[in-house]
């Protein structure tokens, strides 16, 4: 399981390699290029995997385990 995902902001396309959470999603992250405030896109659970390179914990685990993916907590 891969625990870092470099996160490319849609504003300003500037990229940051950040550990993701195990036990949570992060709904929220702050572009370190321009500030902006990224939310997850629809029909994403968590920031990684709007923007990220790598899916979150959960999203990897469930695809190792071929099963549907439910994300933090069971969304």
């Amino acid at each position: 399981m891969q625990l870092v995902s470099s996160i490319t902001c849609p504003s300003c396309g500037h990229q940051s390699a950040e550990t993701m959470p195990t036990e949570s999603c992060q709904f929220f992250y702050e572009c370190k290029g321009c500030g902006a405030l990224l939310k997850p896109g629809d029909g994403d659970c968590c920031v990684f995997c709007s923007y990220g390179d790598v899916p979150c914990p959960p999203i990897q685990e469930a695809r190792e385990q071929r099963r549907p993916a439910a994300c933090c907590f069971g969304a």
